[in-house]
């Protein structure tokens, strides 16, 4: 985790040396938040390894023999590992769902601040709530403009009652306020029809550009009731990145769970002794990781894209090392 923390730090530096980051925040808020995000991000894999290389070495100073042959079981021999196991599962979930939200949150607000101030939206639609549907081709929050804005009102029985377009439209920050450039606005009363158009126009909506231009890391800043009414919130605008949301929520609980599997694999895999020594256990046990990453993405590129269920996405990966951790287990040394 230093060693990353080195290399963002080679690929940021100039940014914070352009936004005058103090140092005590890029320490406190950035730093400290990045190696707890991403240290217990892959913190099932890191027990993973060290796993591997602690019960290889045991097995290479032949202390695993003796103990095989006092009368321990393998399952015996297990049981140590999987109570360490459970331990450092339930410190992952409680900083997963309670502790890195907030962490996350800091850490969002520091990049905002002096990293990461540009966003940019292509092609946005949203079923809003009262039968209201907004599209845009675009927004900058360079300069915070809307392009191609488009806000369509119907009634109960689903026919239109209002139609407003507009080239361009800015949000006033902070507030409902909207400021609508060549603009085109049709109303539909008792289908009596009236039309409006012109070059400016200072309204009010029930929005923000903070409701509708969000980053895709938000939800990584969420608990898990804040994240649950937010999917909730943003299925009912029809967004396209509820299947992002969803494998957050879910990963929350099926990583830290991956390190019953990995660790049952890990013992398994190392607790014979081989020739090539500590380092042939080290590089397998690299080698799954790889694996089992690579399992990860596939899945939830296939969430994203194809339609997989999300749920189905983030638990398969588990699952299928779950079998090879069995089928290791039982040709295990006994």
């Amino acid at each position: 985790m230093l060693l990353s923390m080195v290399f963002d730090m080679s690929s940021r530096l100039s940014e914070f040396i352009e936004k005058k980051a103090p140092l005590s925040a890029i320490i406190t808020e950035y730093y400290f938040t990045f190696l707890l995000h991403y240290g217990n991000m892959f913190s099932s894999l890191i027990i993973f390894v060290s796993v591997i290389w602690f019960t290889a070495k045991m097995a290479q100073d032949s202390e695993i023999i003796p103990i095989m042959n006092s009368g321990i079981n393998f399952r015996r021999l297990l049981r140590p590992y999987m109570i360490a196991s459970t331990l450092l599962m339930l410190i992952a979930l409680f900083l997963n769902h309670v502790v890195l939200p907030r962490s996350n949150k800091v850490l969002l607000e520091f990049e905002e601040t002096y990293y990461r101030s540009r966003m940019h939206i292509e092609n946005y639609h949203a079923e809003l709530p009262d039968n209201v549907a907004l599209n845009f081709s675009s927004y900058s929050s360079d300069n915070n403009v809307v392009s191609n804005f488009v806000l369509e009102k119907a009634d109960s029985s689903n026919q239109l009652i209002y139609f407003l377009k507009a080239k361009e439209a800015v949000n006033t920050i902070g507030t409902n306020t909207w400021t609508l450039t060549n603009f085109f606005e049709r109303t539909i009363i008792d289908s009596t029809e009236t039309i409006r158009n012109g070059l400016t126009k200072d309204t009010i909506f029930d929005f923000r550009i903070e409701d509708i231009a969000q980053r895709d890391n938000i939800a990584e800043t969420m608990t898990y009731t804040e994240l649950k009414q937010f999917i909730e919130k943003e299925k009912a605008k029809g967004s396209p990145n509820i299947p992002l949301y969803e494998i957050v929520l879910y990963e929350r609980t099926s990583l830290p769970f991956s390190t019953y599997v990995l660790t049952i694999i890990g013992v398994s895999v190392s607790s014979r002794r081989k020739r090539g020594g500590v380092g042939i256990n080290i590089a397998l046990g690299l080698g799954i990781i790889f694996i089992y990453i690579f399992a990860m993405k596939v899945t939830t590129v296939a969430a994203i894209n194809v339609g997989l269920s999300t749920s189905v996405a983030v638990w398969v990966p588990n699952f299928l090392f779950g079998i090879v951790a069995y089928v290791l287990y039982k040709y295990a040394p006994k």
